[in-house]
């Protein structure tokens, strides 16, 4: 009897003034920068290695933030999503890598209509809610 397993995708939320990094997919949908986990890698290497190989950006990774499935009715199979928040000191602008068709940084409102599955758009609104909570009453 074999044993059936879903693949895992390792993906980070990296929130700079206000604005998230997404990437725009083959399904026409945007997305979280990630991936797979290599050998020998952690999660958190993982999303850090992944974020930079698609941006151009060096990041932290701060927390984890969720964990979901998600359904890809078009390829008609289930990933399991890891979700990290992620933070960078860089002011660079993003450099779309060969992966995606677009890269682009979206405010937390933008986000809301653009084409992209629901657990990611909890996984941003999640990061917003604990960077707000972390600044400084002013």
């Amino acid at each position: 009897m074999t044993e059936a397993g879903y693949p895992v995708s390792i993906k980070g939320v990296l929130i700079r003034d206000d604005r998230v990094l997404l990437v725009h997919n083959e399904r026409d949908e945007w997305e979280l920068p990630g991936g797979r986990i290599e050998p020998g890698e952690t999660p958190e290497q993982t999303v850090a290695r992944e974020i930079t190989e698609e941006s151009g950006l060096p990041v932290e990774v701060a927390e984890i933030l969720d964990a979901w499935m998600y359904h890809i009715a078009v390829a008609a199979k289930d990933v399991f999503i890891v979700t990290y928040g992620c933070t960078t000191t860089s002011s660079a602008a993003p450099v779309l890598s060969h992966e995606h068709s677009r890269i682009g940084e979206f405010s937390e409102d933008e986000v809301l209509g653009l084409r992209m599955p629901e657990g990611y758009k909890r996984s941003i609104a999640t990061w917003f809610d604990r960077l707000r909570a972390r600044q400084p009453v002013r």
